[in-house]
C-alpha cells in the first residue's frame, strides 16, 4: 500500500432501504442514519438528510417532500440517492482526502441496471474504484462465518426494504432467495391493521415504534397494551385508542409467514450435503428484521433447526463489507463481478 493509500479513507457502505451505514478503515462504524432526503420540491435542492430528515417524516409544507431514495434494497430515485450518498460520505471525510475505493453491500437478486445504478452513484459521490458484495455474503463475514471452508452456511438477513436468504460454501452463493418482503412490509401491515380494525390512520414512524416496542412472531410471556395516537377515519380528528400486542402479532403475522415461507423454499432448494451443515450449525440471523421478538423461535419451531441471532445484527453487514475492504485481495471471490458489454 504506497503513501496515498495509508491517506485515503476507503469506506465501506451499507446502502440500505431503511439505515445507511458506513465503516471507515481502522475507525469501525463512524455513520448509522436513515435513509431519508428531505428536498425542495422547486429546486431539488437537499434541506436534510438522515436523522434530520426522519424528523420531518410527515411534518413538512407543501414546498419540501421527504423521501427515501431506496426502495427494495435498490436505489429508486438516481438523483436524490446520489445527493444523500455524496452528503454521507462528505460527513464521514470532513477535512479528509476523499476515499478511493468503497465496497458497497446490495441485495442478491438485484439486477444489471441496478447494478450499474449503485457503481454509478458512488462514482459520482467521488469513488474512483466500486466493489459490491452481496448483503448475505457480507452478513456472513460480518457474522464472523468462515465463508471460505466446504461447509454450508445459511444466512438470513432482514433488512427494511428486503430479506435475503442465503446457503453460502467455498466463498460462494449456492442458492439465494431474496423477497421484497422485510421491515417496511411490517410497518405497513400494522397502518392497515389500525385503518381496518380501529379506524384510525397512523403514520409510517409511529407504526414503525409500535413494531419495535411491541411487535413479536410468537406470543410473549407478558402480553403488553399500548395506547396508539391517530387520526381517527370517520371524524377526522385526533384520537387515542388502545391495543394488545396480541393484536400486533396478529397484524404481523402475514409479512413473518412470508419471510417463514421463504426459508422453506430455501431450504427444499439446498443440496443434501449442504442441509446436514445446515442442520448441525444452525441459521444465522441478521438485520434489524432480526431483531423482531420471537422471530428465531417461530423459525425454529417451523423448520426444526437451531436459528441463532447475531451479535448486533444491525450492523453485521457493514462489519462484513468492512472485512473485505481491508483485505480486498483475500477477499475477491466473494465481490459481485461486473459484467463487461
Amino acid at each position: 500500500m504506497g503513501f496515498f493509500g495509508i491517506l485515503s479513507n476507503d469506506l465501506a457502505i451499507d446502502l440500505g432501504t431503511a439505515n445507511t451505514l458506513i465503516w471507515m478503515r481502522n475507525k469501525g462504524v463512524v455513520l448509522r442514519e436513515p435513509s431519508i432526503v428531505a428536498f425542495d420540491k422547486n429546486t431539488k435542492r437537499i434541506v436534510a438528510i438522515g436523522h434530520e430528515a426522519r424528523e420531518m417524516l410527515g411534518r413538512t409544507h407543501r414546498d419540501i417532500q421527504v423521501i427515501r431514495p431506496m426502495r427494495d434494497g435498490v436505489i429508486a430515485d438516481f438523483e436524490i440517492a446520489e445527493g444523500m450518498l455524496r452528503a454521507f460520505i462528505k460527513k464521514v471525510h470532513a477535512g479528509m482526502i476523499p476515499s478511493r475505493r468503497i465496497v458497497i453491500s446490495v441485495p442478491s437478486g438485484i439486477t444489471e441496471v441496478e447494478k450499474r445504478a449503485v457503481r454509478d452513484a458512488s462514482e459520482h459521490a467521488g469513488a474512483k474504484e466500486v466493489h459490491l458484495i452481496a448483503e448475505p455474503m457480507a452478513a456472513a463475514i460480518g457474522i464472523g462465518l468462515d465463508v471460505d471452508a466446504p461447509v454450508g452456511n445459511m444466512v438470513i438477513d432482514i433488512g427494511g426494504g428486503t430479506t435475503e436468504i442465503a446457503v453460502i460454501a467455498l466463498s460462494g452463493i449456492v442458492n439465494e432467495e431474496s423477497i421484497r418482503i422485510a421491515g417496511d412490509e411490517m410497518n405497513n401491515a400494522i397502518i392497515q391493521f389500525f385503518k381496518k380494525n380501529h379506524n384510525i390512520l397512523i403514520g409510517e414512524r409511529t407504526a414503525e415504534a409500535i413494531k419495535c416496542e411491541v411487535g413479536s412472531a410468537m406470543p410473549l410471556k407478558e402480553e403488553i397494551t399500548i395506547q396508539v395516537k391517530g387520526r381517527d377515519l370517520v371524524a377526522g380528528i385526533p384520537k387515542t385508542t388502545e391495543v394488545s400486542s396480541a393484536e400486533i402479532r396478529e397484524a404481523l403475522n402475514e409479512p413473518v409467514g412470508a419471510i417463514v415461507d421463504a426459508v422453506k423454499i430455501s431450504l427444499e432448494r439446498t443440496p443434501p450435503e449442504l442441509s446436514a451443515d445446515i442442520l448441525d450449525r444452525g441459521i444465522m440471523l441478521s438485520g434489524g428484521g432480526a431483531l423482531l421478538k420471537g422471530l428465531d423461535e417461530r423459525i425454529r419451531m417451523e423448520t426444526n433447526l437451531p436459528v441463532h441471532v447475531a451479535e448486533d445484527p444491525l450492523t453485521a453487514v457493514v462489519r462484513g463489507v468492512g472485512k473485505v475492504l481491508d483485505k480486498i485481495t483475500e477477499y475477491n471471490k466473494v465481490l459481485i463481478k461486473s459484467r463487461r458489454y
